[in-house]
């Protein structure tokens, strides 16, 4: 997936990702650009969220770690226990004491959604952008984009495991390689169908290892019970012919056998798979 980039950080003059996402997007940018530096980060403050934000978290924590037993993975069971942020939003300081670590890790946080080479540039960097608003009490069932509780509960946990952290600096590394192939398409189809809606099996049978299955209460239950749902043994080309949906509950999830299957099968250079892929139809989801 990867070759040696240098993972520099992103040019200052981002004006044009602002206007065209605003263009293209019936709600606008939900996060406050205006005191980003030129990464795309930005100071977790604190101070700004107020008891109402803080009840949404403990709300929305409490509702989705009701439904994770038999249906969320050992190791992202096993963090999310060490961590214990049930009472109040996490402080990022705080929580990089002990991912940096475990994995060498650590969390950026942003205003909200990235051009695609900040988003590869940090995850090469082996830093991964938290967004820092959450919903309001009134955006308790759904919100336009991901929050910092998408984004923390979903995907901080799973960065404790040494294989996963690998994988996701591997990506970052073969994103920045997959803008100058025109592969972004196929790469973006393997970050949906394993770090956001990725299946694992394990002794007890399928769990969830994905943050957009473990952080949405309606979408955890259909991946794992819902005996409409085809889940599939994870085949890379197949993965990334296959659309998705960004509007419904996935119609298929891929199944790994360990998180070790996945990093391997995704560690060759990517370039005459791209070449390949443009020749092979693309699969409805």
């Amino acid at each position: 997936m990867n070759e040696p980039e240098d993972p520099a950080s992103p040019a200052v003059d981002r004006s044009g990702f602002l206007a065209d996402v605003a263009a293209r997007s019936t709600h606008g940018l939900r996060g406050d650009y205006s005191r980003m530096r030129a990464d795309y980060t930005v100071e977790q403050r604190y101070e700004l969220y107020t008891p109402a934000h803080q009840d949404v978290w403990r709300r929305l924590y409490a509702r989705q770690h009701e439904l994770l037993p038999g249906r969320a993975c050992e190791a992202f069971a096993s963090a999310l226990a060490r961590l214990d942020f049930a009472d109040a939003i996490p402080r990022f300081d705080s929580v990089n004491q002990r991912l940096h670590a475990a994995t060498r890790w650590r969390l950026v946080p942003v205003p909200g959604l990235l051009p695609d080479d900040v988003f590869f540039g940090h995850l090469a960097k082996r830093q991964f952008p938290v967004t820092v608003w959450i919903r309001e009490p009134e955006e308790f069932d759904y919100i336009v984009e991901p929050d910092i509780f998408h984004d923390f509960f979903g995907h901080v946990p799973m960065l404790f495991d040494p294989q996963i952290a690998d994988y996701l600096q591997a990506y970052g590394l073969g994103g920045l390689k997959a803008q100058r192939l025109g592969g972004l398409k196929y790469l973006a189809r393997l970050y949906w169908y394993t770090i956001e809606f990725g299946l694992v099996a394990e002794a007890g049978g399928v769990r969830a290892y994905g943050a957009g299955i473990l952080s949405s209460p309606g979408e955890i239950r259909h991946a794992v019970d819902a005996p409409e749902v085809h889940r599939e043994r994870f085949d890379l080309i197949r993965v990334m012919q296959t659309k998705y949906l960004i509007d419904d509950f996935q119609k298929v999830y891929f199944v790994v056998d360990s998180f070790g299957q996945l990093f391997d099968e995704t560690a060759p250079d990517f370039s005459l798979l791209y070449r390949a892929l443009e020749r092979l139809p693309e699969l409805e989801p």
